[in-house]
């Protein structure tokens, strides 16, 4: 797969991911949105109806005080007879029990102006009946006129309400409507412009803080407010206002567990899309250091294999057979390129079995001073063909460690020979040792090429070669480091590499004394 479509891909996986997100978004804040709708619509239904009872409950208290104080009046000269007439007709039964559907004192009144009229169809005298009527009229211009004057002169509005009633309606409507969450009210007076009623308590002021809202300002500020006692003419007198501290938690409830679990499930999904962004880039990266190992290898095995061929033709010409001279030469030079050949299949297979976790240890003790010694005698050979040099600074006051002899020699010759491949003309490489805590220290520095940081991050991968820029002569499979981290790691050491471009690089290896003690 190329890298265009891999991108079109991500591209493509990354538009629904956002949409789906989008989407989920969309929905949580419609349900967020809908359940704050649906509260606001109980509230609201719960305050007008606690207003409605309120003002029911004040319709009541004025009949019965109404019917009592005109019943009672010695200028209206009403007589016995009529108020007994009132009684057995049940109409002050009807107002001592009849709360929730009490009548208008009005009616009341034309309710006994009824009683009494047909009553009277028994005076024949019309002098009677017109007496009768006039204190009828008077009664009915008294209610009239006390009706006015509660207009022009309204009462306050804390004689006009009883807080247990407040209380009680305000408790009884929330708990009909399901709403069971903590809440603070009050009574706000439009004649004082301040709260005087708040919670079930009469709230007392000074003319310091007698204004508009002083000390609550959130339920001043509050959205829930309904009209008290709203008349036709008439302004409301005041408001009743309500404010839900924890309205956020009841309105959240529902959808919290929804948005932890989209979040999580989102999380999921986003996780794994980058893992397998990951996982494709990684796949095709190394599907192109594979294609380039096979390449090198097809290279590396050529070169050999042209030469061993040419070796043994010349071997069957006449010319040589009969020269013991020439044959053996020939002869050493097959021999040569077979141990080339033999040596690059041998990494191959390293790497296999180290792949496959099958190889074990023969744990030794072992000199670190004398491999290297031996290492750096064989590389000098490479190296002086190109007029370099390695140099050796051996500190190391105990060069002895447990290690297997064959693993940790291969690893001082990959980076001796890691450190020639890299380095310009006339290499110059150096190898020091010294002792660190529980081991010993080796460090291979040249004054090569270099790497970035980026290259820094990915040469002990298999099959990773450092870019060498407009140079071609770099050969290998891009095991060699590969296979010193594996045995690092095997022999329970430790690796780093430090390293600038232009100015060379250091690896610094660290064997332990003892491989079971680490």
């Amino acid at each position: 797969m190329n890298k265009k479509a891999i991108w079109i891909i991500i591209g493509l996986m990354g538009a629904a991911l956002i949409g789906s997100v989008l989407l989920q978004m969309y929905w949580i804040r419609w349900s967020i949105q809908l359940n704050e709708a649906q509260f606001d619509k109980n509230v609201f239904n719960a305050l007008n109806k606690v207003s409605e009872r309120l003002q029911s409950a004040e319709k009541e208290k004025e009949d019965m005080e109404a019917f009592y104080h005109v019943r009672d009046l010695p200028n209206l000269a009403i007589s016995q007879e009529f108020y007994q007439t009132t009684t057995e007709n049940g109409v002050e039964i009807a107002m001592r029990t009849s709360v929730n559907s009490a009548v208008k004192a009005d009616s009341i009144f034309r309710e006994k102006y009824r009683i009494q009229r047909d009553k009277d169809k028994d005076c024949d005298d019309p002098k009677c009946r017109n007496r009768r009527l006039e204190e009828y009229r008077r009664m009915e211009k008294y209610w009239e006129r006390q009706q006015l004057n509660k207009w022009l002169n309204p009462p306050p509005i804390t004689n006009r309400i009883n807080l247990q009633y407040l209380n009680n309606f305000i408790q009884q409507e929330f708990a009909n409507r399901g709403i069971y969450i903590n809440y603070n009210y009050g009574i706000f007076s439009r004649t004082d412009r301040s709260f005087v009623i708040t919670n079930g308590h009469y709230v007392v002021t000074d003319d310091n803080t007698q204004y508009a809202g002083a000390g609550f300002k959130n339920l001043f500020n509050s959205e829930y407010q309904v009209d008290l006692f709203p008349h036709k003419i008439m302004p409301s007198p005041g408001m009743l206002m309500v404010h839900f501290p924890t309205k956020a938690s009841l309105v959240w409830g529902s959808v919290w567990k929804t948005l932890l679990a989209s979040i999580l499930f989102t999380g999921i999904i986003l996780f794994c899309f980058v893992y397998t962004i990951q996982v494709i880039f990684r796949q095709k990266k190394l599907s192109e250091m594979k294609t380039d190992f096979i390449n090198n290898m097809t290279h590396e095995f050529k070169t050999p294999i042209a030469t061993i061929s040419l070796a043994a033709d010349s071997i069957r010409s006449p010319r040589i057979l009969g020269n013991e001279e020439k044959v053996e030469r020939f002869a050493k030079i097959i021999k040569q390129e077979n141990r080339r050949m033999n040596s690059q299949v041998e990494k191959v297979l390293q790497m296999a079995v180290i792949d496959k976790r099958e190889f074990s240890l023969k744990l030794t003790n072992i000199n670190m001073h004398e491999v290297i010694s031996q290492a750096v005698a064989h590389a000098n050979l490479q190296v002086e063909k190109k007029g370099g040099t390695v140099t050796t600074d051996l500190q190391a006051d105990n060069p002895n460690i447990e290690g297997d002899l064959t693993h940790v020699t291969n690893v001082v010759h990959n980076l001796l020979d890691n450190a020639n491949k890299y380095s310009p003309d006339q290499p110059e490489i150096s190898v020091h040792t010294r002792n660190v805590a529980n081991g010993i220290q080796v460090i291979v520095k040249d004054k090569g090429i270099g790497m970035s940081k980026e290259a820094r991050k990915h040469i002990f991968d298999r099959f990773y070669r450092v870019h060498t820029g407009d140079r071609h002569d770099v050969k290998g499979f891009g095991l060699g480091l590969s296979y010193v981290k594996a045995m690092l790691t095997a022999h329970k050491g430790q690796i780093d590499v430090k390293s600038e471009l232009g100015k060379g690089s250091s690896f610094l290896i660290t064997f332990p004394f003892k491989v079971s003690n680490s």
